[in-house]
């Protein structure tokens, strides 16, 4: 997975991957809702499908990319990540994540608005949170972005800005706070385990337990 990138490199393609945002939201928004009501949620999530798949394969080509994320999978590694998955979980979600919604009551409102238009399509919203966010974040921002940043400006160097890019890629000042703190715990696990698979299994994880505890809560409410 050894590849070099600069930091003009790395920003362009997370820009790319708004852009694949911007493009599945566009056609949820003024086409799918529109001009296919009874199937827009299942028209949404093969729209983010295939801008997922879509972007992933850019990305790879483009760039010369070598994507092996089993390559040094280790026992250790997959129990480090399980356990940063808890952690995360307790420190970000129970802790850290009440206090800035106390400081930003409107991102709060906006955040706890968006997880009840995801419960209305729980098992969609499982994939797509769950499954597809977790592979493309941690093939983008530490696979791609950590990794090749690394060889140009070093480990340190890397490690902050890839951690800065991943939070702001959430859009709201109470998920982007937490993300950072996400992104950096997870490039310190990607670093000491060179395990992009680890990364992910971290990542899933932590997001499994928020979808549990916060978005199926709500689904049983409706």
């Amino acid at each position: 997975m050894k590849h070099s990138i600069s930091l003009p490199t790395g920003l362009f393609w997370v820009f790319v991957w708004v852009g694949f945002m911007i493009l599945y939201t566009f056609l949820d928004v003024a086409i799918w809702r529109k001009i296919f009501p009874a199937g827009r949620k299942y028209l949404n999530i093969i729209s983010v499908l295939l801008c997922t798949v879509g972007y992933i394969f850019l990305l790879v080509r483009k760039n010369n990319f070598a994507l092996r994320p089993f390559s040094t999978l280790s026992w250790q590694g997959i129990l480090l990540a399980l356990g940063c998955a808890v952690l995360f979980y307790f420190v970000l979600d129970l802790f850290f994540d009440p206090l800035l919604a106390k400081l930003f009551p409107s991102s709060e409102e906006n955040y706890q608005e968006t997880l009840s238009q995801l419960s209305e399509t729980p098992m969609i919203t499982l994939l797509q949170i769950c499954i597809l966010a977790p592979i493309l974040e941690e093939i983008l921002m530490r696979g791609f972005l950590l990794g090749g940043l690394s060889f140009r400006y070093g480990k340190t160097t890397a490690l902050f800005l890839s951690s800065i890019l991943f939070a702001l890629l959430h859009f709201n000042m109470v998920q982007t706070l937490s993300a950072f703190v996400c992104g950096f715990v997870l490039g310190l696990l990607y670093l000491n385990t060179n395990s992009l698979f680890c990364c992910i299994l971290a990542h899933m994880g932590y997001n499994l337990l928020a979808y549990i505890t916060t978005i199926l809560p709500l689904y049983a409410k409706k």
